[in-house]
């Protein structure tokens, strides 16, 4: 556990930024709210492509079948696909964390029609760059999402570890709890938001943070370059994070302004 105690002290300034950003205070009323969302869950979308290309390298997804090395990991991945890709909503139906962040959105009546117009362009073949110029994607949004990408793209089992564990599954439960406890979240016109925030600082929290952290030290082992690795990526996350978050705050910031 050295070298990850080690990583998290680095990590330290960061993730202080993080859990102090003005964007939690900015969050006063329910067009705030839609700002956030319509920004954000782009995020939460390109976290599936995270998680899937993890199951990908971490569990036997083709056939013929094949044991893998890392049993303990595999189950932690296949238990979080099962939780994201399949968990329950408020109402007891099964849907994806990225289907309950968009019921969440039309509660408030958010704007989903770039993030769907944006899945649709994928499903028709276009790249990330073009279906984000084709939606007018905002650039820090998208810069976001490509960072994500290019972590997949390494094929680097021990980068994208360190991308989902330090850049989500490590500071989700902070962050979400900063936004539920000094915005005004806990209104019943969005509790579709509420559910879905305490249910990430739930499991996040509870089981996936804990677990994600053995699965870096599996997957990096005695190899100090992997490690060094794994800190860089860990810090560019978190840095492409805070970027997102300025972002937000400052189109809510404009948005405020413009209406006084």
């Amino acid at each position: 556990m050295k070298q990850i105690a080690y990583i998290e002290k680095e990590l330290e300034p960061l993730r202080a930024k993080l859990n102090n950003h003005n964007l939690y205070s900015a969050l006063q009323s329910i067009d705030d709210i839609k700002i956030f969302m319509e920004q954000h869950v782009f995020a939460v979308w390109d976290f599936m492509s995270l998680l899937k290309s993890l199951q990908n390298h971490l569990t036997c997804t083709t056939l013929p079948w094949t044991p893998v090395e890392h049993p303990a990991t595999a189950r932690f991945i296949n238990e979080i696909v099962l939780g994201e890709e399949s968990d329950v909503n408020e109402l007891g139906e099964p849907k994806s964390h990225y289907e309950m962040y968009l019921d969440a959105m039309k509660q408030i009546n958010a704007n989903t029609n770039q993030i769907e117009d944006f899945i649709e362009n994928i499903k028709q073949g276009f790249s990330i760059s073009e279906a984000a110029t084709n939606v007018n994607l905002r650039f820090e949004t998208l810069k976001f999402v490509e960072f994500t990408f290019s972590v997949i793209n390494t094929n680097k089992p021990h980068v994208k570890a360190s991308a989902f564990t330090f850049g989500r599954e490590d500071v989700i439960p902070d962050m979400f709890f900063q936004i539920i406890n000094k915005s005004k979240t806990n209104d019943n016109s969005f509790s579709k938001l509420t559910y879905y925030l305490k249910r990430h600082i739930e499991l996040d929290g509870d089981e996936h943070g804990p677990l994600s952290l053995k699965m870096i030290e599996a997957l990096c082992g005695e190899d100090q370059a992997k490690w060094n690795e794994t800190l860089e990526v860990a810090k560019n996350a978190l840095r492409f994070r805070l970027s997102l978050w300025d972002s937000i705050a400052n189109l809510i910031n404009t948005s405020v302004e413009a209406e006084a």
